[in-house]
């Protein structure tokens, strides 16, 4: 198996197999992120197939930084891209939700240690849209607010609300779930 680097450094120069390894390296992990971000399967499969064909032919801008570099090149392209396309689109655009009062208490770890994974990704999937985006930027993939903004083209403090909303809302699936068992 090739390293990194050396992985990059032969798909620049377009070498098949280098380019096939890539792909069934990264691939899969790749497509999870396109399913996250998208409202079904066909919009995943086309922005995976989007994003394999941007990402060779700019993997020569890649700047190996330490091992997982090239996997975190690779998600913050496709997720540009899917960004562009929304804010083209204007799905993610500012709007005046006005404000948010409902503050419920987070269900502490152990409250969330019941709920199977299986469902709690249910929960997530449920949010509405622009609130699980930014739940999923910031506590999946570990985005700043500012970062947040910039790609959905929001303020900074629009992506701090939104994340309360987010997490208000599973908050309360949360604890229907725990009442209900």
């Amino acid at each position: 198996m090739m390293e990194e680097q050396e992985l990059a450094t032969r798909c620049t120069r377009k070498d098949k197999e280098a380019r096939e390894e890539l792909f069934r390296r990264y691939g899969p992990r790749l497509f999870a992120l396109c399913l996250r971000y998208s409202r079904d399967r066909d919009e995943a499969n086309d922005l995976f197939q989007d994003a394999f064909i941007r990402i060779y032919d700019r993997i020569g801008r890649f700047r190996w930084q330490g091992g997982g570099s090239l996997f975190r090149w690779m998600a913050r392209l496709t997720l540009n891209m899917h960004f562009d396309k929304a804010r083209r689109k204007r799905i993610y655009q500012e709007t005046d939700i006005g404000p948010y009062e409902e503050t419920l208490p987070e269900p502490d770890y152990e409250e969330t240690l019941q709920v199977p994974q299986e469902v709690l990704a249910e929960m997530i999937g449920r949010l509405p849209e622009r609130y699980r985006t930014v739940f999923q930027l910031y506590c999946i993939e570990g985005l700043s607010h500012v970062e947040i903004a910039r790609l959905l083209g929001i303020k900074e403090k629009s992506s701090s609300a939104d994340l309360a909303r987010a997490r208000a809302l599973l908050s309360r699936q949360i604890k229907q779930y725990l009442n209900d068992d």
